[in-house]
């Protein structure tokens, strides 16, 4: 996670914690390009090996607007399609916002796993 979350080319790494089990909790910090620190935790709630995660999503700012995150993982031929569902959001604001937040990582993953 951390060589592929957050902002590429900024010098702070993100800090990354997980306990990937059911019921297990992640936390991630990382720096915007001002400077400003953003951290988001969550369980998870579902665990397939290969397959699924499904995750519960909160901004340490506004723990009461948690979402959800499902990641579902399908093999192809030799790689893996990734499909992202974030959902539950507060108002449409928020999803744009995670939007281009979650394009931002996955290009950066791409770029990494390329």
């Amino acid at each position: 996670m951390m060589q592929w979350w957050g902002v590429t080319g900024h010098p702070k790494t993100p800090i990354a914690e997980t306990d990937l089990k059911v019921g297990g909790r992640f936390r991630v910090q990382f720096w915007t390009p001002n400077g400003e620190q953003q951290s988001v935790s969550g369980v998870y709630r579902e665990v397939e090996p290969d397959r699924k995660l499904v995750f519960s999503w909160a901004w340490q700012s506004t723990p009461e607007r948690e979402s959800q995150v499902t990641i579902d993982l399908k093999p192809d031929n030799d790689g893996t399609i990734l499909t992202l569902t974030h959902e539950q959001f507060f108002d449409e604001a928020a999803r744009d916002n995670h939007r281009r937040g979650w394009m931002l990582a996955l290009d950066n993953m791409e770029r990494l796993f390329a």
